[in-house]
């Protein structure tokens, strides 16, 4: 996949991620840096969570920090579910 075609593709699934968090009624941002991979910033977290979305073996996931259940599957309809639940 080109580099500007996975970029378009991380936004599009961090912006649905961002209006499914949303409609749970919380509120996050996504942040596009210059020089860096897009990511969700959702503040309800201490430290404010960082989300990211990368693909593996042709399946997008989001993830966040490191470690064993750090990761759910962008297509997942439960993903902002879970990422809120490691907030509380």
């Amino acid at each position: 996949m080109r580099p500007g075609r996975r970029l378009h593709q991380q936004y599009i699934h961090l912006v649905r991620l961002a209006w499914d968090l949303r409609e749970l009624g919380y509120g996050s941002a996504v942040a596009l840096p210059r020089d860096g991979e897009p990511a969700l910033v959702f503040p309800h977290a201490a430290d404010h969570l960082k989300v990211r979305v990368s693909t593996r073996d042709g399946d997008w996931f989001f993830t966040w920090g490191r470690g064993p259940g750090r990761r759910v599957r962008a297509l997942d309809a439960e993903a902002a579910r879970r990422i809120t639940e490691v907030t509380r």
